[in-house]
C-alpha cells in the first residue's frame, strides 16, 4: 500500500477512535447526571420521610396530652363514688367515643400528612421486618 493510503486509514481509524471515546465521555457524564439526581431524590426522599416522623412525634405528642387531659377528668368524676358509677361509664364511653372523633377528624382535616405518615410507619416496618 502507499504511504497516503496508510495515512488516510491511519488518520480514519484516529478519527473513529476519538469519536468513540467522545461517546464513551457522554455516556459516562449522562450517567453521573443520572446518579447525582438519583442521589438528591434519594435525599429529598429521606427528608421527607425524617419529617414525616417529626410530625408524627407530634401528633402522638398531642394525642398523649389530650389523652393525660381526659385521664384527669376520668379521675375527677371517678372520686364522686357510687352514685356516679353509672355517669362514669357513660363519660369514659363518651371520652373515647371523643377520641376516636378527634382521630377521625384530624385525619379528615389532614388527609395527606395521615396518608405519608402511615406511608412512612409501614416503610419503618417493612425495613424492621426485614432486618428481623
Amino acid at each position: 500500500m502507499s504511504e497516503a493510503v496508510k495515512e488516510r486509514m491511519k488518520s480514519n481509524i484516529d478519527n473513529t477512535a476519538e469519536k468513540a471515546k467522545n461517546t464513551v465521555d457522554k455516556a459516562a457524564d449522562a450517567a453521573n447526571g443520572a446518579q447525582r439526581e438519583g442521589q438528591g431524590i434519594v435525599e429529598r426522599v429521606r427528608e421527607n420521610a425524617e419529617g414525616l416522623v417529626d410530625r408524627a412525634g407530634d401528633v402522638a405528642g398531642q394525642a398523649r396530652d389530650k389523652v393525660r387531659e381526659w385521664a384527669g377528668d376520668a379521675r375527677d368524676v371517678a372520686s364522686d363514688a357510687g352514685r356516679r358509677a353509672q355517669q362514669l361509664a357513660g363519660v369514659a364511653s363518651d371520652s373515647m367515643g371523643d377520641f376516636g372523633k378527634e382521630v377521625s377528624r384530624l385525619v379528615r382535616n389532614h388527609p395527606l400528612p395521615a396518608v405519608l405518615l402511615g406511608f412512612g410507619l409501614g416503610l419503618i416496618l417493612g425495613r424492621t421486618a426485614r432486618m428481623i
